[in-house]
């Protein structure tokens, strides 16, 4: 079977002058991309860093990232890429766990880092030791060096409920299997890709929806537009000047780009699909949406420990007046496995609600040094507990019900509770304190600490707001804070988050 290196090899051999990547004012061929990766690759080994090394990125969503991460298989090591939006001390507990041998950044992210960070260090741009400059000087020979189709390529750190992330190692197969093990009239139309489609990479690549859709449209020799961040300004003016086919987004932000006040104007009659996940569609923005990009519309589910997308919502099954299954996230692609399992293992009967389990090739390989992490999440048999609740229909939909351990998801953001809650306990005028997700019109779910103050004490909830955004990646941070004398607890001294759900709205 074929590893991400070997597309790029059969792309560059056969549509070389093809546009591989387009950023901002440059753009890059297959040829020149297949080039830059063994000249990366080259670079690495030359520095004396041996197979499995991981190697880091700390920036916005740009091309050289692309290239970086394509030279790091090809000399068998793991990307890391970290999430800038990041407190300092998250990103360096990241840089500790993974120990990178190679970091590449964007000058203002490593102005934040720790002056003793023991790693050398390359900048995207400005002054100093330049990613571009010392790529160019490596060789550019092909070292045929690439990870093996059961190797770590690329390690996403995902929080957990104790607070601290964990690396998801996913594998050439993790990421490739779902698609090339089948053939493509087997797949869902939605989720094929072809040579044709123009793909926007607008998701953070810290994240499986940036660097696997960057991924995707590399492997099927597609052209991936990609920007720095998302902008609806300059989503909507990317979409008509380069005829996106295939777009990536939240719901969230989907509404913000159908509320541009030219999108009811413009012709998209290019755009074929808009993929979209981390929250349902509301009935009256898919409405909105259908009637302003006119393409087919489809729901995705997945996790970054699932490679991303397992489940998926057809066009078909989107309906402006509303339906059932707009309520679910839809099949199983080909080759993924579902069973609603209960606090002890066993499959509930069909329309219980359990703990939605998973058995896929595109299953993470385990989290980095963490085995015990490892064997709670996948057990012996393969099957991937992914924490939420949901159940199956009688014809195989999923539908998701309460998040079990308590994920907020905020912009298509995921928020761990304790997270949130380990930061505030800290604050000098806070006894408890418990993190909720509530509803919010803009965000989905917007972050609400209920705090049980210390005796004597009034605190600002703007204070704690601050407090908490200098601790934690601003989206984690808290948007409002209700105060009380107590938090409800279970026996064991558990709080109760639904029965605070509840009363928050």
């Amino acid at each position: 079977m074929k590893r991400i290196g070997d597309y790029l090899r059969d792309h560059a051999a056969t549509r070389g002058d093809s546009v591989a990547l387009s950023f901002e004012d440059r753009e890059t061929s297959f040829a020149q991309l297949d080039r830059r990766a063994s000249q990366v690759a080259n670079g690495l080994r030359a520095a004396g860093l041996a197979p499995g090394s991981r190697v880091a990125y700390l920036g916005r969503n740009r091309d050289h990232y692309f290239e970086y991460w394509m030279g790091a298989i090809r000399a068998g090591m793991v990307m890391v890429p970290i999430n800038w939006r990041l407190a300092p001390p998250e990103v360096a507990y990241v840089l500790a766990d993974c120990r990178p041998a190679l970091l590449v950044a964007d000058p203002d992210f490593a102005a934040r880092l720790d002056p003793a960070l023991d790693c050398p260090l390359l900048l995207t741009e400005g002054e100093g030791a330049l990613f571009a400059d010392w790529r160019d000087a490596q060789d550019d020979a092909d070292p045929h060096a690439d990870a093996g189709r059961n190797d770590v390529v690329l390690q996403l750190y995902t929080s957990g409920t104790t607070g601290h992330p964990k690396g998801a190692m996913l594998t050439n197969r993790s990421l490739l299997a779902l698609r090339d093990s089948a053939s493509p009239d087997a797949l869902p139309a939605w989720y094929r890709w072809s040579a044709e489609d123009v793909a926007l990479v607008a998701m953070p690549i810290f994240h499986i929806s940036g660097s696997g859709w960057g991924l995707w449209s590399l492997q099927h020799g597609a052209k991936a537009i990609i920007v720095r961040e998302f902008d609806p300004q300059q989503l909507f003016d990317l979409l008509v000047r380069h005829r996106i086919t295939k777009l990536m987004i939240v719901p969230t932000a989907l509404r913000i780009v159908c509320d541009h006040p030219g999108a009811a104007e413009a012709d998209f009659s290019f755009l074929r699909y808009i993929c979209y996940g981390g929250s349902p569609m509301p009935t009256d923005l898919l409405r909105q949406a259908i009637a302003i990009f006119g393409c087919g519309f489809a729901q995705m589910y997945g996790m970054t420990e699932t490679a991303g997308t397992i489940t998926g919502l057809p066009p078909e099954d989107h309906d402006v007046a509303g339906n059932d299954r707009m309520g679910s996230v839809g099949l199983p692609l080909p080759g993924v496995e579902i069973r609603i399992l209960d606090s002890e293992g066993n499959d509930v009967p069909q329309g219980d609600v359990g703990e939605i389990a998973i058995r896929s090739p595109a299953n993470m390989a385990g989290y980095y040094n963490r085995a015990q992490a490892t064997a709670e999440t996948i057990d012996a048999n393969g099957w991937l507990r992914t924490g939420d609740a949901g159940r199956l229909d009688a014809d195989g939909y999923l539908y998701l019900a309460d998040r079990i351990k308590d994920m907020i998801i905020t912009g298509g953001e995921n928020v761990y509770p304790a997270e949130v809650e380990n930061a505030l306990f800290s604050h000098p005028h806070i006894q408890d304190v418990a993190v909720i997700g509530v509803p919010d019109p803009k965000w989905g779910e917007a972050v609400r600490a209920i705090v049980v103050p210390v005796a004597g004490t009034q605190p600002d909830p703007a204070d704690i707001i601050a407090w908490a955004r200098a601790r934690v990646a601003a989206y984690k941070a808290p948007k409002s804070v209700l105060f009380t004398d107590s938090l409800p607890r279970n026996p064991s001294g558990k709080v109760l988050r639904r029965l605070l759900r509840e009363r928050s709205t």
